[in-house]
C-alpha cells in the first residue's frame, strides 16, 4: 500500500464538488474522483502541479502528473477549453519535465475564458482512483489557494 498522497490545489479560488462540474465525464466520476476549483479572477491565473512528480500530458488546458508511485493527477482548466486551440494559456513546462507540487505550469486567463462563454472551472481528478482512495481535505464552498492540499489519496 503506497503512503497517502496529497494533491494540491492547482489554482486559487472556491472549491466546488467535482458532481456540480457541467461536464458528464467529470460529473460522473468517469476518470476518477476529485473536486473542482472555481479559479478567482484576480489571483486563479497560475496553475500549479499538484503533486511532484513527471508531466505525462501537458495541453494548454490540461495536463497530468504521475507521482513516482504511479499514480497520476489530472488537472482540466476550464470546460470545452480545447476548442479554444490553446489561446490565452501559457504552458511553462514540457511533457516528460519532473516537476515539485507547487510549480507553475500553465498561466491562463480564467476571465477571459468565461467572457468567451466557457466554465473556468478547474476540474482535479485522482486517475483511474477507487472512489473509496481519496478523502477531500478542502470543503466545497470554500476558498483555496494555489498550493494548498485539496484532496488526500491513500
Amino acid at each position: 500500500m503506497a503512503a497517502p498522497l496529497t494533491v494540491l490545489s492547482p489554482v486559487t479560488g472556491t472549491v466546488v464538488a467535482v458532481a456540480d462540474v457541467d461536464d458528464p465525464v467529470f460529473s460522473a466520476g468517469l476518470v476518477g474522483p476529485g473536486l473542482a476549483v472555481e479559479p478567482d479572477d484576480a489571483r486563479g491565473g497560475e496553475a500549479v502541479a499538484p503533486v511532484t512528480g513527471t508531466i505525462v500530458k501537458l495541453h494548454p488546458h490540461a495536463f497530468v502528473v504521475q507521482h513516482d508511485d504511479g499514480r497520476a493527477v489530472l488537472v482540466h482548466l476550464g470546460i470545452d477549453t480545447v476548442k479554444l486551440g490553446g489561446e490565452g494559456f501559457t504552458t511553462h513546462a514540457a511533457e516528460g519535465d519532473v516537476v515539485e507540487r507547487g510549480t507553475v505550469l500553465v498561466s491562463w486567463d480564467p476571465a477571459a475564458v468565461r467572457a468567451g462563454g466557457r466554465s473556468a472551472v478547474c476540474p482535479v481528478v485522482a486517475l483511474e482512483a477507487p472512489v473509496d482512495a481519496v478523502d477531500t481535505l478542502a470543503q466545497v464552498g470554500t476558498a483555496v489557494e494555489h498550493g494548498e492540499g485539496l484532496l488526500t489519496w491513500g
